[in-house]
């Protein structure tokens, strides 16, 4: 049998150039109660700042979100709509992470405002054609009582990746609690000692920061077969158009 290689001592790459946001969806402001979901958050940023990541946190609910899913809601009839400067705060970012508590068994309410507003932006396009949030990378965090780390989790890295964002291998981690009323994340202490959750959270910032790395240094996903502009103009990137196909077969 052959003996597993040692891990290198140091990382394979330097990230003090990359940037990561994470968005807690906390339905708690920053002047009320401490966060849960801000504990867990704390673990990932922290492998992240360790390695020279600039990384920004923010709790959305201190935001006037407006509902919809339009770039700036105040020219569709509300009086006010904060999404338009905390965008710019995500399109600075190499690495976006979506936190959020579990109720109910679903994500909260705050982070399902968050995604709709993040689809707002996804059929605008950068200089290359690209859509917006190609060659940047989603992960997840989620945190709660009894079950809904894995509902949660799919829910948001399918809408990240739907986007445009890329997912990295592990690109999700969570603490449960048990069933019924109990403990939060880090009360007393309470999760701290989680071998799995500390293992997986920081394997997810690892993972994250490699493929921003890669992804970052190769200068995003490649800008060709997936450029909207040049399907609306004609250019079919090697399509088999299923329709010519048929009438072809009809012919013969």
């Amino acid at each position: 049998m052959n003996a597993t290689p040692a891990p290198p001592k140091q990382p394979p790459a330097q990230y003090g150039d990359l940037r990561a946001m994470f968005i807690n969806c906390t339905l708690k402001r920053s002047d009320g109660e401490d966060s849960h979901t801000q504990r867990l958050i704390e673990v990932a940023a922290g492998v992240m700042r360790t390695q020279g990541v600039t990384v920004e946190t923010v709790r959305a609910v201190d935001f006037e979100l407006a509902p919809g899913v339009q770039p700036d809601m105040t020219e569709h009839g509300f009086e006010r709509d904060d999404w338009p400067r905390l965008c710019k705060r995500v399109m600075a970012a190499d690495i976006l992470v979506l936190c959020t508590p579990i109720w109910l068994g679903e994500q909260s309410s705050v982070c399902r405002r968050v995604i709709e507003r993040l689809y707002a932006e996804s059929a605008k396009t950068g200089d290359n054609g690209q859509y917006l949030y190609y060659g940047r990378v989603g992960g997840a965090l989620v945190t709660g009582n009894e079950d809904g780390i894995k509902h949660c989790a799919s829910s948001l890295l399918y809408a990240l990746n739907h986007i445009g964002y890329t997912i990295a291998p592990a690109a999700d981690a969570g603490w449960i609690g048990e069933a019924g009323p109990g403990k939060s994340y880090g009360d007393d202490g309470c999760g701290f000692d989680n071998d799995f959750t500390q293992r997986n959270t920081t394997f997810m910032a690892w993972n994250l920061m490699h493929l921003a790395r890669m992804l970052k240094d190769v200068g995003g996903i490649p800008a060709h077969g997936n450029l909207p502009g040049a399907w609306k103009d004609g250019q079919r990137f090697d399509h088999p158009d299923p329709a010519e196909a048929a009438r072809r077969a009809d012919a013969d």
